[in-house]
């Protein structure tokens, strides 16, 4: 690697040529064509740089980790080792499941740097789409067979003991981004931080129930226990709306570097979660041509189906794989069908009342902690905006409390229909 890069610092659009002429293999990626390249940084999420490359002969996007959180400033440092277990869980995710996640071209530990696959257009952000009303008939099923097969071949149910650990003990390393994770949805909302904001001042009396409601907190108390001690699978850690990008043709998950081996309900939670919060902000991106009336039923749609189709996929791959190396359910004990239904009836229930509970503290900490979500955000009317919020929290308290005494996703469903 050429000197000028032997050491961390902060790209920009000029220095990143330089950089870029320092790689053989991204020089490559272009056909050694660096004539005209266009780059443009387009990173607007809270922690990194992102810069779009294009070539006459190639293209790629590098990420790059700051020592901050951009969103804040320096005032809230962060570890650049981030990118190294993003990097590690893109491999990972991707080899398991190609057709969804981006392919990794290069990685630089000292630059803290990604170059991956550019996502050209269309490609969106998916959480763009959805404030946008459009729809994306394959969302449902390749969400659905991108978090069945990352979770369950990374799982106990699939590998052997020894091999599950060899992941934890790689991943642990991530702990800052857990504690990350741990601050802002599982403490700062239910608490005064400086961090924390709402609309105000008509969320004042919402924010201040929320500090106060003990049934809540002790709720949210087991979940942050299951969120640090349970490691379930290699999840993503961070499976939100803006860390999807798609097409009608097409779903990509990006934006991994959350990842570590936590409860498999976190990612599917945040998933469905966050399409629950898109659902009621429908209502204030309504207009008089378009009431997005059929746009709020095609949503419960995909919040169904998602749930329903990676259910059926998870023990379909369980089915599949039930006499291989994985040591939770040894087939020497769980020897007959019946057996083996029960198990999986067992686990696939835990593993939805997890998703509820989290799917719903994720929705808490987008209404009224810090980095709030463009679904609402884009409502310019703020009493609007701020009574679709008041509906998605009360759903969402619902939901964390009460979410053994859901058995299905349909009786979600007809709650968040309640909920409206």
């Amino acid at each position: 690697m050429a000197k000028a890069f032997s050491e961390f610092q902060p790209l920009d659009e000029t220095s990143l040529i330089d950089y870029i002429k320092s790689v053989p293999s991204l020089c490559s990626k272009l056909h050694n064509n660096l004539n005209g390249l266009e780059i443009k940084e387009v990173g607007d999420g809270n922690l990194n740089f992102v810069f779009i490359v294009v070539g006459s002969s190639g293209s790629f996007v590098i990420k790059q980790a700051l020592t901050y959180v951009r969103s804040i400033g320096e005032a809230w440092p962060m570890s650049k080792d981030r990118a190294y277990f993003e990097a590690a869980a893109l491999k990972k995710h991707g080899h398991l499941c190609p057709g969804h996640v981006p392919e990794v071209y290069h990685f630089d530990h000292t630059m803290s740097l990604i170059a991956m696959r550019y996502l050209k257009p269309p490609h969106i952000i998916l959480r763009k789409g959805l404030v946008a009303g459009i729809e994306y008939p394959l969302l449902a099923d390749d969400m659905s067979d991108y978090m069945s097969k990352t979770l369950f071949y990374t799982s106990l149910i699939y590998n052997s003991t020894t091999e599950h650990k060899q992941g934890v003990a790689e991943f642990c390393g991530n702990v800052e981004m857990c504690r990350l994770t741990e601050q802002v949805i599982f403490s700062d909302p239910y608490k005064v931080s400086e961090y924390n904001r709402w609309t105000s001042p008509y969320l004042d009396s919402d924010a201040a129930a929320l500090r106060e409601d003990e049934a809540l907190k002790i709720e949210v108390a087991e979940l942050k226990s299951l969120f640090c001690e349970r490691a379930q699978a290699l999840i993503h850690g961070d499976l939100h709306t803006s860390s999807v990008m798609v097409t009608q043709e097409s779903t990509q998950v990006i934006d991994s570097e959350f990842s570590f081996y936590g409860p498999m309900g976190f990612d599917v939670g945040a998933f469905l979660g966050n399409l629950i919060l898109a659902f009621f902000a429908q209502d204030g991106h309504a207009d008089e041509e378009n009431d997005r009336e059929a746009y709020k039923a095609w949503i419960l749609r995909t919040i169904e189906n998602t749930w329903n189709l990676f259910q059926n996929k998870f023990i379909a791959l369980w089915d599949q794989h039930k006499d291989g190396s994985g040591e939770a359910y040894l087939p020497a004990i769980y020897n007959s069908s019946e057996i083996q239904q029960l198990v999986q009836k067992k686990f696939m229930q835990d593993l939805f009342h997890d998703t509820l509970g989290f799917g719903a503290a994720k929705m808490i900490r987008r209404i009224v902690g810090v980095a709030h979500v463009e679904d609402f955000e884009a409502i310019s009317d703020a009493s609007k905006r701020a009574g679709c919020e008041r509906r998605a929290l009360q759903l969402a308290k619902l939901l964390l409390k009460e979410r053994r005494k859901f058995q299905n996703i349909a009786q979600v469903v007809s709650a968040i229909k309640q909920g409206k």
